[in-house]
């Protein structure tokens, strides 16, 4: 069985804990990587990803939570562990190079070998070997003053590489790049994901870099808020326990209340579902939250659902505080999830009430939503799938597989990640249609 060489659990990262200043650059992140993933961690300024990239590495501690890297807790290794492992395990790519000014290209890329012993004439050779790779052999002489940024940034990639680790960490490593270096230093990241089997892990602001990914872990205000599959490199078993813990089996929870309740009218059941509603509403659009605002959460959502408040107030009592009978979200989260929710309801009540002229809107809705890109052909094609699902004509796998299907085949063509995006939304909407 093939066991993630990262897994990073519940990860907390507080700055001036407990203090007025108090920031909380990382707040409850999980997340789980394979070898030979390219995952990019992804989000604005500000949101947490270079701090989470960073405790990956062991250069930032955590306040609460543990990393594991290949086996070993970060957290318990003793002083010399931790030295071999920043030495052998990880290399490096920053934004800024840290290149050595007073050393030249050849002797910058030969330091990491200095400090394991080895022989002048060994380290030299394999640093001359990935200069020739990347195209700077002719620059091996030079101080890092005289290069270009591009330049630069190949030699700090070499330097990483030189004692072969096999995780590469880079943080915003195209960020100080023109397009033509962005994109050279990009072609290098996948050849050595790709030909070199490496395990890579990049932090990014562009959303232009997301196609080269496995994997992208969607990051905002120190949390992760979702993650984005392109190729899924991930044992068979490891997807199996995605599935098994992933709260969506929509359909067979319908299927056992069913049975359970067959003797109650419809408008019984509905009464009943409310709190799954709920809950199924709640997790679908919101992020990690912790317990206790979640709970709040879902009892105002629940009252939202029975229509014993209106969308104005649910805003205004997510923004409110614990002791004042609010989930003590902030206004901004507030605002947005109560937009995000309305939205859904109003998809909802838009089929209930014409199924037929409903299914174009809501498709519509779902193309905007997720920026599809569909010429004619497909867009049609997509409606038609989509109107089998909403009259469960086909399963929310048959719909699946429709969407990821390539167009050639008779298939929507989407990514992976972007059908099962869409796929959730569709389910969630059924569940909300359940009704008397």
């Amino acid at each position: 069985m093939v066991e993630p060489c990262i897994k990073v659990d519940q990860l907390r990262v507080i700055y001036n804990k407990g203090k007025s200043n108090e920031v909380r650059s990382l707040d409850g992140v999980s997340v789980e990587i394979y070898p030979e993933e390219y995952i990019i961690i992804y989000g604005p300024s500000g949101c947490g990803k270079s701090t989470l990239l960073y405790g990956i590495s062991g250069l930032q501690a955590p306040t609460y939570g543990d990393v594991i890297v290949q086996g070993k807790n970060l957290a318990q290794m003793t002083k010399r562990e931790k030295v071999e492992f920043h030495q052998t395990r990880i290399g490096m790519v920053f934004q800024a190079f840290y290149l050595i000014e007073t050393l030249t290209v050849l002797d910058n890329v030969c330091l990491p070998k200095v400090f394991r012993g080895e022989s002048l004439k060994e380290r030299r050779e394999k640093a001359m070997e990935l200069l020739r790779r990347f195209g700077i052999s002719e620059q091996a002489d030079k101080f890092p003053a005289q290069l270009s940024g591009g330049q630069k940034q190949r030699v700090s990639i070499a330097r990483a590489l030189v004692n072969n680790p096999e995780i590469i960490l880079a943080d915003e490593p195209v960020g100080n790049l023109d397009s033509e270096s962005a994109q050279n230093v990009l072609d290098i990241f996948r050849e050595i994901n790709g030909i070199d089997k490496k395990t890579l892990i990049m932090v990014t602001h562009n959303p232009e870099h997301l196609v080269y990914a496995d994997r992208i872990i969607h990051m905002k205000d120190g949390k992760k808020v979702s993650e984005e599959v392109n190729h899924d490199k991930r044992p068979a078993e490891a997807l199996r326990k995605d599935v098994a813990e992933t709260p969506e089996e929509i359909s067979s929870e319908l299927k056992l209340l069913m049975r359970t309740f067959k003797n109650l009218s419809l408008q019984q059941v509905g009464v009943l579902l409310v709190p799954f509603k709920a809950k199924q509403m709640l997790s679908h659009i919101i992020s990690e939250l912790n317990e206790e605002q979640i709970g709040a959460a879902e009892n105002l959502l629940k009252e939202f659902l029975f229509k014993n408040i209106d969308s104005e107030t649910l805003s205004d009592k997510l923004d409110l505080d614990f002791d004042k009978g609010g989930a003590g979200w902030n206004r901004l989260r507030a605002m947005s999830f109560t937009d995000r929710a309305k939205m859904i309801m109003a998809q909802t009540e838009f089929l209930n009430n014409d199924e037929t002229g409903g299914i174009v809107a809501f498709c519509d809705y779902l193309v905007k939503l997720y920026n599809l890109k569909f010429d004619e052909e497909v867009l049609l094609r997509f409606r038609a799938f989509i109107k089998l699902r909403v009259e469960n004509r086909i399963d929310r796998f048959g719909l699946q597989q429709r969407l990821d299907a390539p167009k050639k085949l008779g298939g929507v063509g989407l990514y992976k990640g972007s059908a099962e995006k869409v796929v959730r939304e569709v389910e969630l909407i059924m569940l909300l249609r359940y009704s008397a």
